[in-house]
């Protein structure tokens, strides 16, 4: 079970690592649903900890449908983030029909050779979820999938997370709940789902709000109760 944690801060990424999350997921602009934070963020964050970082590289928060202008910017951006050594990237690109952008994806997969690649929440506005992974299963740099399965929190997307869940058992492709999840939802979700990987924000933040800073203990009792559901499966 892998416990994924957004940060906005260097003291974000050190408590979410003292609280036993496995990575990070480094972002700016967490109201806006996440940017990709500056080159001093990223270079400090992945001095302080030891866990994985993973960065989000969007550019803006339109909509994630890009421009070439956009896509400069992103590769530059990549680039960046590769060789500040930071073990991976965040990012996610749809046509205007609501389709994966396969141009775009493979122009950014170009500049992230080395990297662990998230295809993220741009997927929870795919017009075919199912019809996308199947798409995102031809790119093996592509690691995992962030979804709350179309819905406003994984919870209630949990029926099509567990239609992804199957569609990517065996493969390359990781299927990682996130929005919405809190110590108490979580159990649910990774029950009903079968997901391996879990992607937490304001819920393990003070006073579960998201422009307060991460709660090192929420994340402990997140990491404890993950470990206890993976002894529930079979073969543990």
């Amino acid at each position: 079970m892998v416990l994924e944690v957004i940060a906005t801060t260097v003291e974000d990424a050190k408590r979410a690592e003292r609280g036993g999350a496995d990575r990070i997921e480094l972002i700016s602009g967490i109201l806006e649903g996440g940017v990709t934070p500056s080159c001093g963020l990223i270079d400090a964050v992945v001095k302080a900890v030891s866990i994985p970082v993973n960065v989000m590289v969007r550019p803006h928060s339109q909509s994630f449908c890009y421009t070439a202008d956009d896509l400069r910017v992103m590769r530059e951006d990549i680039r960046v983030i590769r060789e500040s050594g930071a073990a991976g990237i965040v990012l996610g690109a749809l046509t205007p029909q609501g389709e994966v952008d396969t141009a775009a994806l493979e122009e950014l997969l170009a500049e992230a050779e080395g990297l662990d690649v998230t295809f993220h929440r741009a997927f929870d506005e795919a017009a075919d979820q199912l019809g996308a992974a199947s798409v995102l299963l031809h790119y093996p740099q592509v690691r995992r999938i962030l979804t709350s399965g179309g819905q406003k929190s994984a919870l209630d997307g949990a029926e099509r997370i567990a239609d992804l869940v199957r569609l990517t058992a065996g493969t390359h492709l990781s299927i990682m709940a996130g929005s919405g999840l809190t110590l108490t939802t979580m159990a649910d979700v990774i029950r009903s789902t079968g997901a391996t990987e879990v992607h937490f924000g304001t819920g393990v933040r003070e006073d579960g709000q998201a422009q307060k800073p991460v709660d090192e203990a929420k994340v402990a009792a997140v990491k404890a109760a993950l470990h206890t559901l993976m002894l529930e499966r079979p073969g543990h």
